[in-house]
């Protein structure tokens, strides 16, 4: 990247507002980031008349209110912010990352199976092809936190390609390309896991993650993506939870996450002064 455009990314940085639930928001946003629905759903319940404001129905989505102060409630019941959650999941490959699909395509969600869940959603995405690990969460700051460029926290891949890549190739993916006129794309490490005459599997890391990054920057160079598996988010590790299982992190995993993204944050900051 020039030092331009890497001058330009770092003003950008510093510019984006740090992630809290103070100040005003607006109405769809404040019950999202209260973790009571997206914002496509808040749209709706607010148009519908079930949203009330400090004892008054608003209507208008546009209202900016602090969910800090203001009083809100939705049919009847108070958005504030229970339990916070946080979930691994192993994702199968042919499942949509999303809450609801329009193609009627089956969800990351059907692989959640108690009743009693709170709403909870993706931290991040992996799209339909795709497997492995995939954070999911009530808590909106803890999500912000962890996917925000700057923070830079590793998303660890092992990918099979075919052909099978040389040195050469290797080092363009570490240095970058730009992919499309509006697109660069670069991995932070990339190595051989092993090898046979027409396949190969490496280990990927990002540090930041575009749409399809991996898949993209691959296919530009010329090969043939055949399974694309997460196998670690920063110092989590998928180990050996089964596809299509989930588990509940430990309050130990939940700090580690935090603590690094706050680290990488601390010291980009650090250094850009």
């Amino acid at each position: 990247m020039s030092k331009t455009g890497q001058a330009k990314k770092e003003r950008v940085a510093k510019k984006r507002p740090q992630t809290s639930l103070s100040g005003k928001l607006s109405l769809p946003r404040a019950l999202s980031r209260l973790g009571f629905c997206s914002r496509k759903q808040a749209l709706s319940l607010i148009k519908s008349g079930q949203v009330k404001v400090n004892g008054r129905v608003v209507k208008d989505p546009s209202l900016r209110v602090n969910p800090e102060k203001d009083h809100l409630e939705v049919a009847g019941q108070s958005p504030a912010p229970g339990d916070r959650v946080y979930f691994m999941l192993n994702k199968p490959r042919g499942l949509v990352t999303t809450t609801s699909d329009e193609k009627g395509r089956p969800t990351v969600f059907s692989c959640f199976k108690e009743p009693d869940l709170p709403r909870i959603f993706p931290v991040g995405r992996l799209d339909l092809a795709s497997e492995g690990l995939l954070l999911f969460t009530n808590d909106n700051l803890w999500a912000d936190l962890l996917t925000r460029p700057e923070a830079a926290v590793p998303r660890t891949y092992h990918v099979q390609i075919r052909p099978v890549p040389g040195e050469k190739e290797l080092n363009i993916m570490r240095q970058g390309m730009q992919v499309t006129p509006e697109l660069f794309l670069r991995v932070e490490e990339v190595r051989f896991l092993r090898s046979g005459r027409k396949t190969c599997w490496l280990e990927i890391v990002l540090t930041e993650g575009k749409n399809r990054h991996v898949r993209r920057l691959l296919e530009a160079l010329g090969y043939e993506v055949l399974r694309l598996i997460r196998i670690a988010f920063g110092p989590l590790q998928l180990g050996q939870l089964p596809k299509g299982a989930y588990r509940k992190l430990t309050p130990e995993e939940v700090t580690a996450l935090k603590d690094l993204a706050r680290k990488n944050l601390f010291q980009r900051k650090k250094n850009a002064n």
